[in-house]
C-alpha cells in the first residue's frame, strides 16, 4: 500500500521528506509514542502540528499539544482561545499556561518558563498513560533557527558545542525526550507549506520587535549576510554541522586520551604535562566531573593546569570539602577536614 493512501489524500512532497527523515532516524520519534507538541501559533510551530497530525496513523503515535501564552500582546488570550477551537475540531487534546509578564521580561527567562511548564505537563500526561514509558516534547525549530543561534552564540564568546548544530533530539529530565524533527526544514519552506496546505496561523506581532535580540538577527541582521553573500545560512548551517561533528570527535578522542592518563593512583601528571594546555584543561576537567557535578570555568581551568605543569608539588581547593592535590608524580582528589 503506498503513503498516500496510508493518509488518506493528505500526502505531499513535505509529508514525505518529513516521513523518511523519521523512518531513517527510528529513535527519534519511535512508533507508538506519547507526544506533546510545543505550538506557538507561527507558521513553524502550526507546520510541525499539520505534518505529524497527517503522519500519525502511520506511526500510531498519540498527539497532545501545549500552548504558552506569555501576554506579551492585547491578543495573546484570543490567540489561546483560537488554537483550543482549532484542535478541538481536530480532536487533538490542547494544554495551555498563561504566565506572569513581569517573570518573563527576557527572552531567556520565556524559554526557561516555556521548558519548565512544558516538563510539567509531560508529568502529568505520564502519569494519566502509565503504559507509555516516555514522552516526546515536540518544538517547531527549522534550520533557519539553527543559523540564528550560531550567530547568536558566536557573538556571545561561545565554545565549540555552542557553535554546533541545534541537537534534533536530547533527553530533558528522566522519560521526557526534546524532539526537534522539523530542522530539515528552513523558514521559507514551512511559510510555502503553510501556502501550499492552507494551513492558518496566528503569529505573535513581538516577533516583529527589533529590541529581542533573536528577532534582530532573524530580520536584519541574516538578511543583510545574505546580499552580501547569497546562501550564507545554508553555508552556516554546513558549518555548524561540521562543528558538531568535530565536536563528537573532540569528545571521543579526549577520552581515550583521559583513559590513557587515568589509572588508580589518578592522573599521570608526567603523561598529562606532556600535552598542550587546551587538552590538559580538557582532561582535568573529564577528572572533576567525576567527583563533583559543578562546574569548573575556562579560566579556573587554564589556571589549575597551568599551576599544575609549573609546580612538582600543591593543592588547591575546589569546594568547601574537595580539594585537588598533586605531586612530582600524579594529581588527585582529597576531601578538605573540616
Amino acid at each position: 500500500m503506498s503513503d498516500k493512501k496510508l493518509t488518506q489524500g493528505n500526502w505531499s512532497s513535505w509529508h514525505h521528506k518529513l516521513h523518511k527523515e523519521i523512518l531513517s532516524k527510528k529513535i527519534l520519534i519511535p512508533k507508538g509514542s506519547n507526544i506533546l507538541i510545543s505550538v506557538s501559533g507561527g507558521q513553524d510551530s502550526m507546520v510541525l502540528l499539520t505534518l505529524i497530525n497527517d503522519l500519525k496513523k502511520l506511526h500510531n503515535w498519540s498527539i497532545n499539544v501545549w500552548h504558552g501564552d506569555h501576554k506579551w500582546h492585547e491578543k495573546s488570550s484570543v490567540y489561546a482561545l483560537e488554537l483550543k477551537s482549532y484542535c478541538a475540531d481536530k480532536n487533538i487534546s490542547f494544554y495551555f499556561d498563561q504566565a506572569n509578564k513581569e517573570n518573563i521580561s527576557s527572552e531567556e527567562k520565556a524559554r526557561e518558563w516555556r521548558y519548565k511548564k512544558l516538563c510539567e505537563r509531560a508529568k502529568t500526561l505520564l502519569d494519566k498513560n502509565q503504559q507509555k514509558h516516555n514522552i516526546y516534547l515536540l518544538t517547531g525549530h527549522t534550520s533557519s533557527d539553527n543559523a540564528e543561534t550560531f550567530i547568536l552564540n558566536l557573538s556571545r564568546g561561545s565554545n565549540f558545542a555552542g557553535l554546533s548544530n541545534i541537537e534534533s533530539k536530547r533527553l530533558l529530565e528522566k522519560q521526557i525526550f526534546l524532539i526537534r524533527p522539523i530542522l530539515i526544514f528552513s523558514r521559507e519552506d514551512t511559510k510555502q507549506i503553510c501556502n501550499d496546505m492552507k494551513i492558518p496561523v496566528w503569529e505573535d506581532p513581538t516577533n516583529t520587535d527589533l529590541k529581542l535580540k533573536r528577532n534582530l538577527v532573524r530580520k536584519k541582521i541574516i538578511p543583510a549576510l545574505e546580499v552580501l553573500y547569497p546562501g550564507c545560512s545554508q553555508r552556516i548551517n554546513n558549518f555548524s554541522q561540521k562543528m558538531s561533528n568535530y565536536n563528537n570527535e573532540r569528545n571521543d578522542l579526549s577520552e581515550l586520551a583521559y583513559l590513557y592518563c587515568k589509572d588508580a593512583k589518578g592522573i599521570n601528571r608526567n603523561l598529562l604535562n606532556n600535552m598542550c594546555i587546551e587538552a590538559r584543561c580538557t582532561i582535568l576537567n573529564k577528572f572533576l566531573k567525576e567527583i563533583s557535578p559543578k562546574q569548573c570555568s575556562s579560566k579556573n581551568l587554564t589556571e589549575l593546569a597551568i599551576s599544575i605543569y609549573e609546580k612538582n608539588k600543591g593543592q588547591i581547593n575546589l569546594q568547601e570539602f574537595l580539594k585537588i592535590v598533586w605531586n612530582k608524580n600524579y594529581i588527585n582528589f582529597e576531601k578538605v577536614k573540616m
